[in-house]
């Protein structure tokens, strides 16, 4: 769910940034529906996911709400991580965040009757309320949490997560200070060892 942090780790290239964005949402043999550059980026996707899942930092930030969140901890550190992305996105990015984030949306919709079913639906609601952007606001971002917490099929109690981010800010925030630049080492080498590039201009 963390879109931001997935479109950034795509580094400008319109195939992996479709990849990325769809990954979740694709679904045994429909990965043979896509080219072979977007299911690069579906690729990168799931290898970001296997390498986040497995990192000590981000299990630390895990078990400071795990008791809380169980098995939805570690969507609501992908959210947390989202919203230190776009509220420091200088020190990752030269390009003004709003730029970049529009940027994505052009590509996404130019490609929209080629994306999931999930993938079309979702879409519209994050351009409409620009969440790329607002991830940065804790007023925006709490409301996007409560409307994730109604989608949840069990009793998340995500709807409370921005309270837990508050009361342990500066905790979460130095975690991903931490990971973070480690996640984009490990994309920039996933995408140059699988025959790809990335583009400068992010730092």
């Amino acid at each position: 769910m963390n879109f931001l942090a997935h479109i950034y780790l795509s580094w400008k290239d319109e195939n992996l940034m479709l990849g990325n964005f769809i990954a979740d949402m694709v679904k045994g043999r429909q990965i043979e529906q896509f080219s072979r550059e977007v299911v690069r980026g579906i690729r990168l996707h799931r290898k970001i996911d296997e390498y986040t899942d497995s990192h000590p930092v981000v299990s630390r930030s895990k078990d400071r709400i795990r008791a809380k969140y169980r098995h939805y901890s570690g969507v609501v550190v992908d959210m947390y991580y989202d919203h230190y992305l776009a509220k420091n996105w200088s020190d990752y990015s030269d390009e003004p965040l709003d730029l970049f984030v529009q940027s994505a949306y052009n590509v996404l919709m130019k490609n929209y009757v080629m994306l999931p079913k999930r993938a079309k639906f979702i879409l519209p609601l994050m351009i409409g309320s620009n969440w790329l952007v607002n991830y940065a606001d804790l007023n925006s971002f709490k409301r996007h949490m409560e409307g994730m917490a109604k989608r949840t099929h069990f009793e998340s109690g995500m709807e409370h997560a921005v309270d837990d981010l508050k009361q342990h800010y500066n905790e979460f925030r130095n975690d991903f200070r931490e990971f973070f630049p480690d996640l984009a080492a490990f994309s920039k080498r996933f995408v140059e060892e699988s025959g790809g590039f990335y583009l400068p201009g992010i730092k």
